[in-house]
């Protein structure tokens, strides 16, 4: 089972978005994926991300390569998994 692929549900592990949920979209090259939420769902929008900076869960959605927000929307529908999509893993640091 290959970990990184086109529909696989990934956490994001760093940055403003560290522990919300994203899909993966596309490969760009061996370091960089392209992920989105989709931004209505999740609040990842889509951009460019290294995969050292998202862990891929054993979900996956059957979408095709580059897929637009409203096909991946449907498909998150479709599969069942839209509320768990808007679910984050850990808490987000808040500054206090």
């Amino acid at each position: 089972m290959p970990a990184i692929e086109v529909g696989r549900i990934c956490v994001k592990l760093s940055g403003r978005e560290a522990g919300k949920k994203c899909i993966i979209v596309d490969i760009v090259d061996k370091s960089f994926i392209l992920i989105t939420g989709p931004k209505a769902v999740s609040g990842v929008r889509r951009r460019r991300a290294n995969i050292n900076h998202v862990e891929p869960l054993q979900d996956k959605i059957a979408i095709t390569r580059g897929a637009s927000d409203e096909e991946i929307t449907e498909a998150l529908k479709a599969a069942g998994k839209l509320e768990e999509m808007k679910q984050p893993v850990k808490p987000a640091l808040t500054m206090a």
